[in-house]
């Protein structure tokens, strides 16, 4: 059999983020922090937050259907479901086992990816390269993450995450636009565990001291990630440039992940992009994690801010480190 190697588009957009929210100067109430500073420093000005009895599923579930409606697919058209998430309904099943029941797709084969921040971004290259193949025609990609029920409430730096969740549809596309490019990264070699969740895993299973010691909630070094951030993403995106044959010039719209606007002001001067281009929506959401990409993509599709043509980067790098960058033809 002859393989044929496709194009690859993105059909449909869709997100969803949860309706209680938690403001700065609400924070102000539990830890020793300032909203002034919290907007200033980091971008943030709220975050949202899902009800207890919201799992990261029922985000996905919402965002995904949101996806295949405005693909104007129906449900038994998706062939796979890939979810990038970091904190999973349960161990096991997998939280796309859980949307794929909810959304009742049942001709789509579904498994979770796990690459925290750049999560969305490696899963958008693991269904291309089904879709690329031919292997399956239309892919669902979820970007779901709840961090408020991995936060420690009581530390300052419960300040960065919200709760969120995006979805991409990816399909066949012409030879004229689509995905040009994709670079993905592990660099494990200083500060791995410059943000971490460490209990939960086998490393260290959850027990009655380790949830004393509050190990099922996220660590973060704030400078170990700014470095790395940084450092990351300017390398991610001059390859994808260089694999295109493009330059920074010809980029018209940065959708990136969002882990403060000091990473991103940054990353934009290194690389010499005027930050205008540089899409954000932090204020309204902190970071989603998996979310963040997706969510941002949904909001600028639906907003007129991304037109037939443009050349569009994504960037993201998330812990361990992962990384990586993506440069779409808009179809």
């Amino acid at each position: 059999m002859k393989q044929v190697v496709r194009n690859v588009k993105i059909l449909g957009t869709g997100s969803y983020v949860p309706s209680k929210v938690y403001t700065n100067e609400y924070l102000e109430t539990m830890v020793p922090t300032n909203a002034q500073w919290i907007f200033e420093n980091v971008g943030i000005k709220e975050r949202h937050i899902a009800e207890e009895n919201q799992a990261t599923s029922d985000l996905a579930a919402i965002a995904g259907r949101r996806a295949v409606e405005d693909a104007g697919l129906d449900i038994e058209d998706i062939d796979l479901i890939i979810v990038a998430t970091s904190t999973p309904d349960r161990k096991a099943p997998s939280t796309a086992a859980f949307v794929q029941n909810k959304l009742k797709a049942i001709n789509a084969a579904a498994f979770d990816i796990t690459a925290v921040c750049s999560g969305f971004l490696f899963g958008m290259s693991v269904g291309s390269q089904y879709i690329a193949s031919g292997i399956y025609n239309n892919v669902l990609v979820i970007g779901a993450d709840t961090f408020s029920k991995i936060t420690d409430w009581t530390r300052r730096d419960c300040i960065f995450f919200g709760d969120g969740a995006g979805a991409a549809i990816i399909t066949a596309s012409n030879v004229t636009e689509g995905f040009l490019a994709y670079r993905l990264y592990t660099d494990t070699s200083h500060d791995m565990l410059g943000f971490t969740i460490p209990a939960g895993g086998s490393e260290i299973p959850i027990n009655e001291y380790n949830l004393k010691e509050k190990l099922q909630y996220f660590q973060m070094d704030g400078k170990a990630v700014f470095a790395s951030a940084t450092s990351a993403l300017p390398k991610a995106i001059n390859q994808v440039l260089n694999d295109t044959g493009l330059s920074i010039d010809d980029i018209d719209v940065m959708i990136p992940h969002q882990p403060s606007i000091r990473i991103l002001k940054r990353t934009a001067e290194i690389i010499g992009l005027p930050f205008s281009k540089v899409m954000h929506n932090m204020e309204k959401y902190a970071n989603t994690s998996g979310g963040t990409i997706p969510i941002l993509l949904d909001e600028c599709k639906k907003q007129g801010k991304i037109e037939k043509g443009n050349i569009v980067l994504f960037a993201a790098v998330g812990s361990g480190w992962t990384y990586g960058a993506s440069i779409i033809k808009w179809a």
